[in-house]
């Protein structure tokens, strides 16, 4: 075995028994690796030879690595581990890794006709980024690979992961995916809908909010949106600096149906859930547990609450980070429960991460339904475009896409039909306002719109304001053009929307109904 093993620190409830007591002269592991400065989820790099590195377990307890996002240092240490193999299978320890070294490695990566899993410029670019903080830290001179020379980014840098799906699309795709629908609409009888309520109600707050997943998988039932505007379609609240990207706050909008039915979850399944962790003594078990005494509203709304051992505590409720916000709780009729919004089967918080199963779960029904079974025995990566793009297929991620698109098109519909706008009233009107795109920018909490056009938005960047609108007006040659008619046209002329009008044959159509 010449290969590089990632082994993740387990949370404090998630350890398993040990062998035998005195493993490796070590009574308490999980006292030991908290000892040493390790926190849950952190990784821990295993040699060929079965030895930790003790550099880099320095690497991952320092400064620079401890500042980065959860899924970012899970992304990284991956990214890593790779690397690591790579200059194995050269003698080469990282330390003394060169710049021909890691040339021949995004050759390989990249390039190399040999190599049958090459990766785009996106994920490049992620990997140097990885490296540059790596060999940063260590002092590595001359650095073998730098984010921040051009030299050693991918110019071709846009994801190819991203993909939008048009409302309707995303109707399709709910209906068949997460509430066991048929291709004429009808309910699969075999269909067993435990999580449907859920599942479908974290959807529509994702679509009508274009919040990350995080942001909405990480929300306390106290901060849903209750607030509404003024002809009550859409609610207003506020995403905690600590849950977004760049650690900073902003308000966000959600449309008032899908507020209420994140409603009706919390009323019946979410309340299932609980009821039977509490009679199953689930909560009792748990190693943390904070009792929230009260929430301090004000400028900066505080949390106080009191622990197992009747210790109190406080902290500002933007500054809770989702691995402390799942220790919270409220005290319900029958004890306490939960204050995470989002709860598993066994009345447990979903973290924001498993909520990629339930989308891998949904694309993989909606090919069961919508393929026939030897189109589904070739991998997705491999079949025919026009057998793939006959699926939906969607990630959470896409959701905040397809927010944007939508809000650009709502955006530029209403300006022009609310105010009459000619070409030249549209410019002066951004000059005092600012233009759909920087809204969506706003909405998204982007800090530059080229962020929002260049990764967002990228089927429509290259066209002008008007150009999208071109048909959606009445010009006196025929009827205006619908929402789902604008999006239809979109699919048509761009690549990278899901439309169903252009993806599925008329007989797929009945799953909408």
């Amino acid at each position: 075995m010449n290969e590089w093993l990632l082994v993740w620190v387990p949370d404090l409830d998630h350890w398993s028994p040990p062998p035998g007591s005195g493993l490796l002269g070590i009574d308490d592991l999980p006292s030991a690796v908290a000892g040493i400065g390790l926190r849950p989820g952190d990784p821990v790099f295993v040699s060929p030879d079965f030895a930790v590195d003790v550099r880099l377990l320095d690497f991952v307890r320092s400064r620079c690595f401890r500042r980065l996002e959860q899924e970012t240092k899970r992304n990284y240490a991956t990214d890593i581990r790779l690397l690591l193999n790579f200059l194995s299978s050269r003698q080469v320890r990282w330390w003394e890794a060169s710049e021909l070294d890691l040339a021949d490695y995004r050759d390989w990566r990249c390039r190399s006709p040999l190599n049958p899993q090459r990766v785009g410029g996106s994920k490049w670019n992620r990997e140097a980024a990885a490296f540059t903080l790596l060999f940063k830290w260590a002092k590595v001179v001359p650095l073998p690979v730098d984010a921040g020379r051009r030299e050693d980014r991918a110019p071709d840098s846009v994801s190819s992961r991203v993909s939008w799906l048009t409302p309707r699309t995303w109707g399709l795709w709910a209906n068949i995916g997460l509430r066991g629908h048929l291709r004429d609409g009808s309910v699969d009888p075999s269909w067993g809908a435990r999580t449907e309520m859920r599942n479908t109600a974290f959807v529509q707050l994702l679509l009508s909010s274009g919040l990350r997943r995080q942001e909405s998988g990480a929300l306390l039932t106290f901060e849903l949106p209750v607030q509404t505007l003024r002809h009550g379609r859409y609610c207003h609240g506020r995403v905690p600096d600590a849950l977004t990207r760049i650690k900073r706050g902003r308000t966000f909008y959600a449309a008032s149906e899908a507020v209420g039915q994140v409603e009706a979850y919390v009323r019946s399944e979410r309340a299932w859930a609980v009821m039977r962790a509490q009679e199953q003594g689930r909560y009792e078990r748990l190693p943390r547990l904070r009792v929230i005494t009260k929430v301090v509203p004000g400028r900066v709304p505080t949390v106080h609450w009191v622990d197992r051992r009747g210790v109190p505590g406080r902290q500002a409720l933007a500054s809770l980070g989702w691995s402390e916000r799942r220790w919270l709780f409220v005290e319900g009729p029958q004890g306490p429960e939960p204050a995470w919004l989002w709860l598993t089967e066994q009345g447990m918080p979903m973290l924001p991460d498993r909520w990629a199963a339930v989308f891998r779960g949904a694309n993989l029904r909606c090919e069961q339904v919508l393929l026939t079974p030897c189109e589904r025995e070739i991998g997705r990566d491999f079949r025919l475009a026009e057998v793939r793009g006959r699926v939906p297929y969607a990630t959470p991620h896409a959701g905040r896409h397809s927010f944007a698109l939508f809000m650009l098109i709502l955006l530029n519909r209403l300006v022009e039909a609310r105010f009459g706008l000619t070409a030249a009233d549209r410019r002066d009107f951004a000059m005092l306002f600012g233009d759909p795109w920087f809204l969506v920018m706003t909405l998204l909490g982007h800090a530059d719109v080229e962020t929002t056009k260049r990764h967002y938005l990228a089927p429509v960047a290259h066209l002008r304001l008007e150009s999208i609108l071109a048909a959606a007006g009445d010009d006196g040659m025929g009827p205006a053009e619908g929402v789902d008619q604008v999006f239809a046209r979109l699919a048509r002329e761009t690549a990278g929307i899901q439309d169903v009008e252009v993806l599925l044959d008329g007989s797929a159509l009945g799953a909408l109904r």
